[in-house]
């Protein structure tokens, strides 16, 4: 009987394993010389997940009127259940009031259909520790919910973690008006410490499935430095109730095998984006986010389906996206950086995407936003003593050329894209800084304006259809070895 049983299981796992393996689309059509191997994308994602024994939030006092803080009664549920050899912390339906929690070894908290989390507004429930925050590390207050140096976790459900962020949204707003008189808009975004949604930080075998995340104060999901973890099934909601800036829906940070599927993403920045760092403190770290699967999901609002950078320090690859949809997302796909960042951003496969009122099918550039990417100090402060974070982020990168980004082998195919306000934004940065081997194929769009494509090498473009309102065709400037094979309809 046991044996039979294990050889059915046997066969079950080969059978899931050669399904996957059928799914993963092929780029043989590039042509090029490149061995395309993406049999690690078999290997990503959590391969434990905590057991059923069942520890409820009401044995511990938690309180479901959604105005008693109970902060501490659930986390005294989490920490009985991890010092008990693990299992799944449950709630009652209602609203729970709480702040900072800390997941542990083996807890799997279940936020069950009908059950809201709603995060406290007072900055002083969420307690400070060093951490990474848009690519430097610093001390920043605790996320909602955090898994912190931990194996074998989770974070389920079909409840809801709502974070009522518009508190932080708004100081924000009011900080950044004040920070631009002075020049200082280098450095706002880290001296508004604003709460983010839920942290998965040093940990390994972490699992986060099905609940729905909506006005975190800052970037709703963040991953960073860990590894074999699963994001299935979430939803993101980040406009509700205004505008939250820098509200990325999920972010992995100098991270590996790492599978994202089946999310719905609604934010007012980058969707789903992938980081390693900035300047000279990402170069110090210099951990890479390599071996990524994106699949499945769909994005609306933000700044781009799958975005690479502006972090990109550590170096970005071997990333693998299929079966996407965008719907009035900024681009399809975004690769960004800037000349103080540094990094390799490469092996970037994405197939099988459908677009809807994006801004873009493809963006890249080298030299991204500069109001944002460079720190200068004013004047007025020269000689005075300044917060740690400011003088880190104005470290310079010596020499200079080890921030000069590089993009290279990145792959986009089988697209089909309406009512788009751009075909294409390729800029490299000059004749000796380009954007190397891109690889476009059988992409139908239909779009406002054809786009530009400057200072690239082996760029190819090959079965492309486009139709163009103004009638424009992509202006090309400055490129070599450049293949292209577009019809205008």
């Amino acid at each position: 009987m046991k044996k039979s049983f294990l050889v059915s299981l046997f066969a079950i796992l080969v059978t899931t394993c050669m399904a996957q393996e059928k799914a993963i689309p092929s780029f043989k059509w590039a042509g090029d010389k490149k061995k395309h191997d993406l049999s690690w994308a078999l290997k990503v994602g959590a391969r434990t997940h905590p057991n059923n024994k069942v520890f409820n939030v009401k044995d511990y006092q938690a309180v479901n009127d959604g105005k008693t803080i109970c902060t501490k009664q659930i986390q005294n549920a989490i920490d009985a259940c991890s010092s008990n050899g693990g299992g799944t912390v449950t709630f009652e339906s209602g609203n729970y009031l709480t702040g900072a929690l800390f997941i542990k070894k083996g807890v799997n908290l279940c936020i069950g259909k009908g059950v809201t989390l709603m995060a406290s507004t007072d900055i002083n429930d969420y307690p400070e520790f060093k951490s990474r925050i848009a690519g430097i590390e610093m001390v920043w207050p605790a996320a909602v919910i955090n898994v912190l140096d931990q194996k074998n976790a989770a974070i389920s459900g079909e409840g809801t973690l709502d974070c009522q962020g518009k508190v932080f949204w708004d100081k924000y707003w009011e900080m950044r008006k004040e920070y631009e008189k002075q020049g200082l808009r280098w450095i706002v975004d880290y001296d508004c410490k604003r709460v983010r949604g839920i942290l998965i930080s040093n940990s390994s075998d972490v699992s986060l499935q099905g609940i729905h995340v909506m006005r975190t104060g800052f970037w709703a999901v963040q991953v960073l430095y860990s590894s074999y973890c699963t994001i299935n099934g979430i939803n993101v909601n980040n406009n509700i109730g205004g505008h939250g800036p820098s509200t990325d829906g999920i972010d992995i940070d100098s991270s590996t095998k790492i599978l994202i599927e089946n999310c719905d993403i609604d934010c007012n920045d980058d969707n789903i984006c992938i980081k390693s760092g900035r300047d000279a403190d990402g170069l110090r770290v210099n951990r890479p986010t390599e071996y990524v699967v994106i699949r499945n999901c769909i994005t609306r609002k933000g700044a781009g389906l799958i975005t690479c950078g502006s972090e990109t320090s550590g170096s970005i690859r071997n990333i693998l996206a299929y079966n996407m949809k965008a719907y009035g997302t900024s681009s399809a796909l975004r690769i960004k950086s800037a000349m103080n960042r540094g990094g390799t951003v490469e092996n970037i496969y994405m197939d099988n995407v459908k677009a809807d009122s994006v801004g873009s099918v493809l963006a890249a550039d080298l030299n991204w936003n500069p109001s944002y990417s460079y720190s200068t100090l004013p004047e007025k402060y020269v000689g005075k003593e300044i917060p740690a974070h400011w003088k880190i982020m104005l470290t310079p990168v010596v020499p200079a050329e080890k921030g000069y980004p590089h993009f290279k082998n990145v792959y986009l195919s089988n697209v089909k894209a309406q009512n788009a306000k751009q075909f294409i934004s390729a800029s490299g940065w000059n004749s000796k800084l380009k954007l190397e081997h891109f690889y476009l194929y059988n992409i139908k769009a239909e779009v406002n304006e054809a786009g530009t494509i400057t200072f690239t090498d082996h760029f190819s473009l090959k079965n492309i259809k486009l139709k163009v309102s103004d009638k424009s065709k992509v202006k090309l400037k400055e490129n070599t070895n450049l293949k292209t094979n577009i019809l205008y309809e």
